[in-house]
């Protein structure tokens, strides 16, 4: 009796932990949000001084390669005391918060999923509006990170089949069954959505390894290697015209890493030979030694008289899917 006694009382005390353990166990909503849409929880005061101008220098930062100025973080301010409920489900959040130590501290899903949230905090308003310039590329960056893994979830929400593609250049891209495959010559492919005022464009190809060598004119030959492909497949509205890239604008050059291969990566301005269109591109060449080749991945937007940025970021998302076989 005793033994059947002190089961009973272990198993009681055994459910009571668990029910306790999922009792506390935070269920957290969906985040919400704009992509690119940071909620700016500090008071009013701060707002409008040294710690409101060095967030907006931060944030509001302009984004390489576009024909005008845009910031690279679309921002809504909240004061503290009335950042609650729903306000607190945004995807990106960056808190200012006064502390004895001074710290940037990212942290993942606070009220919501996914969720990115920033915290800066310090004893002074000089101590904190130093602590955001100082981490100013790393708060870029976490915001940036999560933003392009939402994009890039929407997108496979209904995706375009692109076994065509991976037959012919041994990669997977996924992008929006939104696209069609405008163009395709052997292993070159055109792929483009129509918007309300003109088009997003996507191009893949594969160059010989030999094509491009790293020195100081890679940024020349890249130029040259785009506009020979210009000239033969992306035409202009007239007869004779076709993609150029704009020789007035001086393109941004970086190196990097796509699919964990090393990638160079150049951003700048595209035109029409003896035509008035003109919109950003951003061309990475993947250099992809196992198959003794380079592979070009570029977007380009044509979208006159409206902001573009986030028309480059879905083409950005779109480009980083990249798998190569």
């Amino acid at each position: 009796m005793k033994k059947a006694f002190l089961i009973t009382v272990l198993s009681l005390i055994i459910l009571s932990c668990g029910n306790e353990k999922s009792e506390n166990k935070k269920i957290l909503s969906d985040s919400s949000g704009n992509i690119n849409n940071v909620s700016i929880v500090v008071d009013n005061d701060l707002w409008s001084g040294s710690i409101g101008d060095a967030i907006r220098t931060t944030l509001a930062v302009t984004v390489d390669g576009l024909p005008q100025d845009e910031p690279m973080y679309s921002m809504n301010q909240i004061p503290t005391s009335v950042f609650t409920g729903f306000v607190t489900k945004n995807r990106t959040i960056l808190k200012v918060e006064s502390s004895q130590k001074t710290s940037t501290t990212i942290l993942e899903d606070v009220y919501a999923k996914p969720q990115c949230v920033v915290v800066v905090s310090g004893p002074t308003k000089d101590a904190i509006t130093n602590e955001i310039i100082a981490n100013a590329n790393k708060i870029r960056e976490a915001f940036k990170t999560l933003e392009l893994k939402e994009k890039q979830r929407r997108i496979n929400l209904s995706l375009f089949n692109d076994k065509g593609i991976e037959d012919k250049l041994g990669v997977s891209i996924k992008f929006p069954s939104a696209y069609r495959i405008a163009k395709q010559d052997d292993k070159f492919f055109w792929i483009r959505k129509d918007i309300e005022k003109g088009s997003m464009n996507l191009m893949l190809y594969e160059l010989p390894y030999e094509a491009i060598k790293r020195s100081d004119s890679v940024v020349t030959t890249i130029i040259k290697t785009r506009d020979s492909i210009g000239k033969k497949y992306i035409p202009g509205p007239l007869e004779g015209t076709y993609m150029i890239t704009e020789n007035a604008y001086t393109p941004f050059h970086f190196e990097t890493f796509l699919d964990k291969k090393p990638t160079l990566e150049t951003k700048g301005l595209w035109d029409v030979k003896n035509a008035f269109m003109s919109g950003p591109f951003i061309n990475y060449a993947v250099e992809d030694k196992n198959n003794n080749r380079w592979l070009v991945i570029e977007g380009f937007v044509f979208a006159p008289s409206v902001e573009k940025r986030d028309y480059m970021f879905e083409l950005e998302a779109i480009i980083k899917s990249i798998k190569i076989k």
